[in-house]
């Protein structure tokens, strides 16, 4: 699986904007997808999570009720839509993808097996 996100940009506290991640492979579906961040000087972050089953979401506390993770089979494409967006969220971000032979938790980056280039989100105060 190879994976592309775009999206990022400059936005102002309390402005939105929306990822995407344009995956490759025929197996698109069985993979869960998942978005990290990663902010100068600190450790890649979970943000949001959806299983290839299906269910609810999983999302980082920072970004629950602001972050919505959604994903397009057809289009082998994953979106996180950020609202609400704040000075603390500016990192690079970058989508993931979890095959269903991996057990470990896809709160870590250990938990996803494939990742993409990331995309820069700043979001100015």
């Amino acid at each position: 699986v190879q994976l592309q996100a775009s999206g990022g940009g400059l936005v102002q506290a309390g402005g939105s904007l929306r990822l995407s991640c344009a995956a490759s492979g025929r197996t698109f579906s069985n993979y869960g997808m998942g978005w990290f961040r990663q902010a100068p000087g600190k450790e890649r972050e979970f943000v949001a999570y959806f299983s290839w089953t299906g269910g609810n979401p999983d999302y980082a506390d920072s970004v629950k009720g602001r972050f919505t993770i959604s994903r397009d089979n057809a289009k082998k494409t994953v979106y996180l839509q950020m609202n609400s967006l704040k000075p603390e969220d500016t990192a690079v971000y970058y989508c993931a993808a979890r095959s269903p032979s991996n057990g470990g938790s896809y709160y870590y980056t250990s938990g996803m097996d494939y990742w993409g280039k990331g995309t820069q989100v700043t979001v100015s105060s």
